[in-house]
């Protein structure tokens, strides 16, 4: 039996800008991108900003189309669903995006923005939609009085906290977290994460979580998914991410938060320098510029996604 969500083959993503007084430069968010999520299942994407990470989301929920390769919910390919299937798949697929205080609409009261995707994906009556509302409001922690104000009258955390209940209004079967803590102080940002790990067992649901924090992803993820500069440079399964070898970027990445409380430190190496332009890739393997273990081959070759074992891929010439 399929168990898969969604499924992003060979994707590639290009974009074009127009620099002042220079003639338009292409450049590629997205190269050859592969990955699963299966039900129930916690995919994190972790890497630096412009790696592509919130493009991959968009386009795994039909905001952004790429230009090459496939994306399959449920089993099926995207392009090919009828428009009657559309109406019934897309609504499985949800967002938490990362700004609590721009993702709501401030003309709206709360619960005028619980009940539109509601009345829109599920049924018009208003009745059972409010029902429904106070439903998810009480799983997220939030009392029913908070359907009759608007978004600037909540905290941050309660603004993120409603952010997750319009996403439960439509019982889906993948939701999409964009950065859902980065503008959140520690303490709401844990509560947030908890909420996120208890839904996830009681509904079954699967996440895609897009994070530069390694903390975050670690502990919401079962795969961790590392990218640079618009490629996978590495998969690995959380369970055994503390031991086994690594790329060098996700050397680097544990480098910048370690663990406190471990006596033996993940990462071996330190990696300086700063993540290279997408308009101006370099040669070979693009991340050999910041990397203490390059050798030749890697300003010369690009290295390919390999399967080191069941629990790990990873794009190096040296692993």
């Amino acid at each position: 039996m399929n168990n898969s969500i969604v499924e992003v083959k060979n994707i590639w993503k290009r974009y074009e800008i127009k620099r002042w007084g220079l003639k338009r430069i292409a450049f590629n968010a997205l190269i050859n991108v592969s990955l699963n999520v299966s039900k129930g299942e916690t995919v994190g994407i972790l890497g630096e900003s412009g790696c592509g990470k919130t493009t991959l989301g968009k386009i795994i929920l039909d905001l952004e189309k790429p230009d090459k390769g496939e994306v399959f919910w449920f089993g099926k390919k995207l392009k090919e669903l009828t428009k009657e299937e559309y109406k019934i798949y897309r609504p499985k697929f949800q967002a938490v995006f990362q700004d609590p205080y721009s993702s709501l609409n401030p003309r709206y009261k709360i619960a005028d923005i619980l009940l539109e995707p509601y009345l829109i994906n599920v049924e018009k009556n208003k009745k059972k939609g409010l029902e429904k509302a106070e439903e998810v409001l009480n799983l997220v922690g939030l009392r029913t009085e908070v359907l009759k104000k608007y978004p600037h009258a909540l905290s941050g955390g309660e603004r993120q906290r409603v952010a997750l209940a319009r996403a439960l209004m439509v019982s889906p079967s993948l939701i999409v977290l964009d950065e859902p803590t980065s503008a959140l102080d520690i303490t709401l940002a844990v509560q947030i994460l908890e909420l996120l790990k208890d839904f996830k067992k009681s509904f079954n649901l699967s996440y895609i979580l897009i994070s530069h924090s390694l903390p975050v992803v670690l502990y919401l993820s079962d795969w961790i998914v590392v990218m640079y500069l618009g490629r996978i440079v590495e998969i690995c399964k959380k369970d055994v991410f503390s031991k086994v070898k690594h790329h060098p970027y996700t050397l680097m990445l544990l480098d910048a938060h370690p663990d406190p409380f471990s006596p033996k430190r993940f990462f071996s190496k330190k990696v300086k320098g700063e993540i290279a332009s997408p308009l101006y890739r370099p040669n070979g393997c693009e991340f050999h510029p910041r990397c203490e273990e390059r050798e030749k081959a890697c300003s010369e070759n690009i290295p390919q996604l390999r399967k080191i074992n069941d629990f790990q891929y990873i794009a190096c010439f040296k692993r």
